[in-house]
């Protein structure tokens, strides 16, 4: 499915020249916009997805005031300087524009998530969630203008081009450097988290290792070694500690009997269960609960 951004704003003042033009790649949406601006433009923005506002070209002596509060008085960009703005996810802005005529600029809205998956790690939350509003970078203004010409190509290039593009974009925007090389055949930390989730999730039923596979983008080889790699244990084996640590916070528990506690953890019966817990434990599961409840 396409990735849609969502945003919601109460404008006023401006003019689309010629449509939208807009392209999709991987969880990235790049809006090229033409506006005309009356005496006053502006309003309030709030979207769902991180975006990215780079003001390419513009016509007139002013240029977009930003703030942060509906009352604030807000900070002007510099008529050289200062035509990139990130802004968070859910953050709330005020834009004030007099004195311009035209403008042109470009919006990129991404998925953080799908980003992570793309980039094979995870994103500093910190990263994400700190706006830098009205700076400037020749590297990403040169990059922006690729993206432009892309978009307003009437025979586009293969979608590699724009996609290469935006990526590298979004990374020299929020400074994203190479990760230290994890250990051999080991899992990305997003696939190692989203893996382990899913059997916590699930480890009273029988977990095929298809489905992780799948979950992860690997082979079902590929990631029973991976999987061992990063945690030591098998996938079988680490689903059967998750069932046997929800076992023990049940036992901890009061007004459940250990048939129903080795049913409701998947276990066949409770001589299963009893040997299970007394191989990995050390002991039995009545034990446990008496030494437990002393």
């Amino acid at each position: 499915m396409t990735f849609q951004p969502r945003m919601q704003n109460a404008i006023e003042g401006f003019s689309v020249v010629g449509g939208l033009r807009r392209r999709n790649w991987s969880g990235i949406t790049a809006d090229l916009w033409d506006v005309e601006c009356g005496s006053y433009a502006g309003g309030h923005y709030v979207a769902r997805d991180p975006r990215l506002f780079i003001l390419l070209d513009h016509l007139g002596r002013g240029r977009p005031s930003v703030k942060r509060e509906a009352t604030a008085a807000g900070t002007p960009q510099d008529r050289r300087t200062s035509p990139i703005s990130y802004i968070p996810a859910e953050m709330e802005l005020w834009v004030d524009i007099r004195e311009v005529q035209t403008m042109r600029h470009l919006d990129i809205h991404f998925d953080a998530g799908i980003l992570c998956q793309r980039l094979m790690e995870d994103i500093d939350p910190q990263k994400l969630e700190n706006p830098q509003l009205l700076f400037f970078d020749p590297r990403i203004m040169a990059l922006a203008q690729l993206i432009a010409a892309e978009i307003e190509n009437s025979a586009p290039l293969h979608d590699l081009y724009g996609d290469g593009l935006t990526i590298s974009l979004l990374i020299d925007v929020l400074k994203l450097a190479k990760t230290p090389v994890r250990r051999r055949g080991a899992l990305a930390s997003w696939q190692l988290r989203r893996a382990t989730e899913f059997i916590r999730d699930n480890c009273a039923r029988n977990i095929r290792l298809q489905e992780l596979a799948e979950l992860t983008g690997l082979s079902q080889s590929h990631f029973s070694h991976s999987f061992k790699a990063s945690t030591g244990a098998s996938p079988h084996e680490w689903q059967m500690n998750a069932r046997l640590e929800r076992a023990k916070g049940l036992i901890g528990g009061e007004g459940q009997t250990l048939t129903s506690i080795a049913a409701e953890t998947g276990f066949s019966d409770q001589a299963h269960f009893t040997r299970v817990f007394r191989k990995h434990v050390g002991t039995t599961p009545a034990r446990w609960q008496r030494l437990r409840c002393r």
